[in-house]
């Protein structure tokens, strides 16, 4: 099956935001080496955790500093930037490295409230409308006419470029029938909830319009992971992103401690039950066991590609972890 990875560029304590890119640097020469299909970076604001504000700039860098992987944007987040603007930044990356770019799109602000009113320069953030914003920037990448008059007096530049395959980010079900009508291709985000279910996937597909961007529906499911060599360590080295996810709810988006602290973090009975409550979320084991799942996963419920996102605490944990579930899937 397509394996592929999403990164969040986390920043471990006592790290800093340089080496996190640099980081992303080295899984993606590892993907682009084993056989990993693409690489989306994700895009967040006001955190000093996570060092990906600028998806498209990382994925411009990591393009030129690999071979063949798919680089991209996991997402976009369309809501704070101008339809012209977002075709124009695709278009150029992908006449940059042809057969290569993924505009993946994001309905979410990717930050808090200040955040998004700082990106709208004060201004009221723009909340609704965004599957309209989308069918804008395809037209405006397709160089078709959109309707609207302000974007129908300009062309959006580099002109009769090869297009970007185009996805829709979505983590409850409500975008996969706006993007099997829009003819691109729908990633789910199941480390988000994990209500991934058929019915969600038979309604893209049932929508699907063939376009451009795709001729035939394609689904990614995106999983959050921990793998080791043995399943005792995939569980120590796992403690980490839990205790971050934990910290998530309380608001907090802190760096990624290291195992040992997180296994020793003070933990009330309550963050307990919360802990047990969010395990599911998460796939821990050897590359054979989490494998195995993904694979049950995929037999049951349709999708076509499965994407990782794993933020252990350190780099070594991170390329043995993409390293080890690649031997183990891709050949399958």
């Amino acid at each position: 099956m397509k394996l592929s990875i999403l990164d969040q560029v986390p920043i471990s304590k006592g790290m800093t935001s340089t080496e996190a890119l640099a980081n992303s640097v080295k899984i993606a020469q590892l993907g682009d080496e084993i056989g990993y299909e693409r690489m989306w970076l994700a895009e967040h604001h006001n955190t000093t955790s996570l060092a990906s504000s600028a998806p498209e700039i990382t994925a411009a860098y990591i393009a030129a500093k690999t071979e063949r992987i798919r680089l991209g944007t996991g997402g976009i987040m369309m809501m704070h930037y101008s339809p012209l603007k977002i075709a124009e930044v695709f278009k150029t990356l992908a006449a940059l490295a042809p057969n290569r770019i993924d505009f993946g799109a994001g309905r979410a602000p990717g930050g808090d409230g200040p955040a998004m009113t700082a990106l709208a320069s004060g201004r009221r953030p723009e909340l609704t409308e965004q599957y309209d914003k989308l069918e804008i920037i395809l037209n405006l990448m397709n160089e078709k006419s959109t309707g609207e008059e302000i974007y129908d007096q300009v062309v959006a530049t580099p002109f009769k470029v090869t297009l970007p395959q185009a996805w829709l980010l979505g983590s409850s079900g409500q975008s996969a029938r706006q993007a099997g009508a829009a003819g691109i291709g729908y990633s789910f985000a199941q480390f988000f909830n994990g209500q991934m279910s058929k019915a969600i996937f038979d309604a893209y597909r049932d929508s699907f319009q063939p376009s451009y961007f795709m001729e035939k529906p394609q689904i990614i499911t995106t999983y959050a992971v921990s793998v080791a060599e043995t399943t005792e360590e995939a569980e120590y080295n796992s403690m980490p992103m839990q205790i971050m996810r934990l910290n998530l709810m309380r608001g907090r988006l802190l760096p990624t401690i290291s195992p040992q602290e997180a296994n020793d973090y003070p933990l009330t009975e309550m963050d307990k039950v919360i802990l047990d409550k969010n395990r599911p979320l998460m796939l821990i084991g050897t590359a054979k066991e989490v494998a195995t799942q993904i694979l049950e996963e995929q037999h049951q419920y349709g999708f076509d590609e499965a994407m990782i996102n794993c933020n252990l605490h350190s780099i070594d944990q991170r390329l043995t972890a993409y390293r080890l579930l690649g031997e183990e899937l891709l050949n399958s």
